[in-house]
């Protein structure tokens, strides 16, 4: 892979508690049915795991998640991840979880806040509404100007959260800082340009660099603007060393490669 000299934020990894994470990451690779290297090499989705991987690639910092596929779940998937981090404080940033059928959302933003978690991951297609559904944007409204939200974007299978939806939110909310994961358009990344040029928006580069040529993650890259671009490697999906290797093979500047694999992270999460 060659020696790096800069820091690597992985900024999209997904974990969850020993106990129920053989269970939960069989779920997420039921959902999507796609040919993710994780699942081939054992990747089990824990903490301990997370951090091997990081220790054979290099990265030296993950953002990791969880998602509430109901309201019950919001509380203590939060502790979890806050704890984790507090555990791991130079490897591991957490972000959040909300669902919009909570009884009092503004509480649960709140405790967010005070466990000292740095932004909030919604995944409307596995959590079942839509991006810009009026229950979506009360989350929204209680973030904006104070936590960043790294939202799953795009499937061809659904209209939860495509790039017209998103286009619509990023309107409405100029100053919530939004970062669209799979380039804001997971499998319809033709429509990724409608997003091209939008102030409020960044995107990552998870569940992409497999899926993609080259050539159009470089499209991509140069659309968005380096600066606007995450590193991600949707762990335990795909392989970390693998998915650092593939990004450090594309054709780009030094200067883009330090914005992608730490510069915007460390702005955005303030790192």
């Amino acid at each position: 892979m060659g020696e790096i000299s800069c820091p690597i934020i992985d900024t999209h990894c997904h974990v969850y508690p020993d106990k129920i994470a053989d269970k939960a990451v069989a779920g997420t690779f039921q959902f999507y049915d796609a040919p993710f290297t994780g699942k081939k090499v054992g990747l089990d989705g824990t903490v301990g795991t997370l951090l091997k991987e990081n220790e054979r690639s290099g990265i030296s910092c993950s953002c990791i998640c969880s998602v509430a596929t109901t309201p019950h779940q919001v509380h203590s998937i939060n502790r979890f991840l806050a704890e984790t981090a507090k555990e791991h404080p130079q490897q591991i940033v957490a972000l959040g979880t909300l669902h919009p059928d909570s009884e009092d959302l503004a509480a649960d933003v709140e405790e967010v806040i005070s466990l000292g978690i740095r932004g909030v991951k919604i995944h409307p297609d596995i959590q079942g509404f839509a991006l810009d559904d009026e229950r979506t944007l009360r989350i929204f409204e209680l973030l904006e100007g104070r936590l960043p939200v790294l939202l799953h974007t795009g499937d061809y299978r659904y209209d939860f959260s495509n790039p017209q939806r998103l286009l619509r939110v990023l309107k409405l909310f100029p100053r919530l800082h939004f970062i669209g994961a799979h380039f804001g358009s997971y499998s319809v990344w033709e429509q990724a340009p409608l997003l091209f040029g939008q102030e409020n928006l960044w995107v990552d580069c998870s569940s992409t660099l497999p899926l993609l040529g080259d050539e159009k993650v470089i499209e991509l890259i140069r659309g968005f603007g380096s600066e606007r671009v995450l590193f991600g490697t949707d762990y335990p999906m795909w392989v970390p060393h693998e998915e650092l290797a593939h990004f450090l093979r594309l054709p780009l500047t030094e200067e883009e490669r330090e914005n992608i694999l730490h510069r915007n992270a460390e702005k955005l999460f303030g790192l």
